[in-house]
């Protein structure tokens, strides 16, 4: 008999139809999120999960007791309880690759927005307050042959460094937990420590994965050592940022400007200082979000979760639940 899956998130017809090939599934057909207990229900006698965002908690596993595998449509996975999962022989995967140049492109709108001011000077022209003479009222700061650093020099770190670099001409420093000596070559990127790179760049793009380290990774301590010049740019995750100390280091001018993919609660709260500032250009976490790749996104987690429940290895096992991890 094929495993029984359940979909808990809208996919293209397409990705429901490879799945009906290898499986039989329910799904989830709203745009809303499933609740708790609905999704409770629906693990009774699951083996595959198919999700994007979903929280998989200890909890939400004693539930499942015939889960086997859960894939989501996201490269993030922090909403998974890995300890738990691994503890239970669950199969976690997830989507790298298919992304990394839709996000790269996102980052460098955030990068070119944040720094022309597109979004507060847009707001300007349209309330009727463009006057001429206004002279460096209207500055901005270039973007060309600038200083890049880049916080986590993985696929889409790469992707972003490689639009600066041939298409800009910047100059290119990151961080990260390894060396990356081919991208070193390849982009002319010079590895710098953390504060090095915070003190010398023009950009600072944050491209970590949220893990207990990299919670508040950059702080008041670290915004103290930006240029007051300097631009920075998170679509890693909200919580790899303290929001307050990004609050303040946009209010006293300690750097020009941000742009932000993510929040440390989401969706944003109307209430959240950040809103009210003119010199932070504020997404709603689209970074993948264009229909190619999203869809594509889906096909790939459903080619993983096909994979975990007819015994092979999928493409994208997360690591901390590989069998020889």
């Amino acid at each position: 008999m094929k495993p029984k899956v359940f979909i808990a998130r809208p996919v293209p017809p397409e990705v429901e139809s490879y799945i009906a090939q290898h499986c039989r599934y329910s799904k989830w057909a709203h745009h809303d999120p499933i609740s708790h207990e609905e999704l409770v229900k629906e693990l009774a006698d699951a083996e595959g999960l198919l999700t994007a965002g979903g929280r998989v908690s200890a909890d939400l596993l004693n539930h499942a007791p015939r889960l086997r595998a859960v894939s989501t449509m996201s490269v993030g996975y922090n909403n998974f309880d890995l300890d738990a999962m691994k503890a239970r022989n669950i199969i976690g995967t997830n989507t790298p690759g298919v992304l990394d140049d839709t996000v790269a492109d996102l980052i460098f709108a955030l990068m070119l927005a944040a720094a022309r001011r597109v979004t507060e000077l847009d707001s300007y022209v349209k309330q009727g307050q463009w006057k001429k003479g206004e002279g460096d009222r209207l500055f901005g700061v270039d973007v060309h042959h600038k200083k890049l650093g880049i916080i986590g020099m993985g696929r889409i770190g790469e992707a972003v460094a490689k639009r600066a670099r041939f298409g800009f001409g910047m100059e290119i420093m990151y961080y990260n937990r390894h060396r990356k000596p081919e991208a070193e070559r390849k982009l002319e990127a010079e590895y710098r420590e953390l504060k090095d790179l915070l003190r010398h760049s023009d950009f600072i793009v944050l491209m970590t994965p949220l893990t207990p380290e990299t919670r508040h990774m950059i702080g008041q301590a670290e915004f103290a050592l930006m240029k007051s010049t300097a631009v920075f740019v998170n679509a890693s995750r909200g919580q790899t940022v303290d929001e307050e100390a990004l609050t303040r280091a946009l209010q006293e001018r300690t750097i020009f400007a941000a742009g932000l993919d993510v929040f440390e609660r989401e969706p944003v709260q109307p209430s959240n200082p950040l809103l009210s500032l003119p010199n932070v250009v504020t997404l709603p976490h689209i970074g993948s979000a264009t229909k190619q790749t999203r869809d594509e996104m889906a096909m790939v987690a459903a080619e993983n979760l096909v994979a975990a429940l007819q015994g092979q290895t999928p493409p994208h096992v997360i690591p901390e639940l590989r069998q020889d991890s």
